[in-house]
């Protein structure tokens, strides 16, 4: 029996990605809450696991030599947990290639943008001083309107992004796709994205991967300290 894994996880869309993983694959696991606001991810022990002072984070007690490995970088421990368990990575080598290039538009392209997006039509007015930068809010919008357009074409191929199974490549994607409306794009012109979102977003072990800790997840950060350690202000 797989002993618990363990989390350290905040509820962000990166976050997501692995608590919806987790609850897929049916693994057990401690959670950890490393609250990004307060600065929990500048912590000696929490650099240990993460060198990088992001999380999501695992200690999986039994790693591939039987012994502890920690992983840190979403896409690693979504790539690690399906080579584990044998599930959501496809069932040939030809579904992993799929995969794998779907995972990496979401951590090279999707996610950067998609937060950028966030940070500068959300967070960056908010910010004192504010910061009501109309370039950046017009170059990240439109990216990442860009993007979701390429993400329709492949869901009008597909049930889902890699293929006609649901994959690590779709579960690395929809926490960042489902706060579309934050990002001011439309879905008037994405049906099948829309159709995606909504099957995805049903899904039992996603409802609950999105509800982990979801009494903590608020808007903008107001004052200053919290602006400070998110920002490095």
């Amino acid at each position: 029996m797989q002993d618990p894994i363990d989390l350290y996880f905040w509820p962000t869309p990166n976050g997501w990605k692995v608590s919806i993983a987790l609850e897929e694959m049916g693994l057990p696991y401690n959670l950890h809450l490393i609250d990004i606001r307060r600065g929990d991810q500048f912590d000696p022990a929490f650099l240990k696991i993460s060198p990088n002072n992001r999380m999501p984070a695992i200690v999986d007690p039994q790693g591939p030599d039987g012994k502890p490995v920690a992983i840190f970088e979403s896409g690693a421990i979504l790539q690690y947990l399906a080579r584990k368990t044998g599930r959501f990575y496809g069932d040939t080598e030809r579904d992993r290639i799929a995969v794998d290039q779907w995972l990496m538009w979401q951590m090279g392209g999707l996610g950067p943008m998609a937060g950028q997006a966030h940070h500068f039509l959300k967070y960056a007015p908010q910010m004192d001083p504010p910061q009501d930068l109309p370039y950046a809010r017009d170059r990240y919008r439109n990216e990442v309107a860009r993007l979701y357009g390429v993400l329709d074409r492949q869901l009008e191929k597909h049930a889902f992004v890699a293929g006609d199974f649901c994959s690590i490549a779709d579960m690395a994607i929809w926490g960042w796709a489902s706060l579309w409306e934050g990002q001011q794009q439309t879905l008037d012109d994405k049906p099948h994205m829309a159709r995606w979102l909504e099957e995805m977003g049903a899904r039992p072990a996603v409802l609950r991967g999105r509800a982990l800790a979801a009494e903590l997840r608020d808007g903008a950060p107001h004052d200053r300290q919290a602006q400070s350690v998110l920002f490095r202000r």
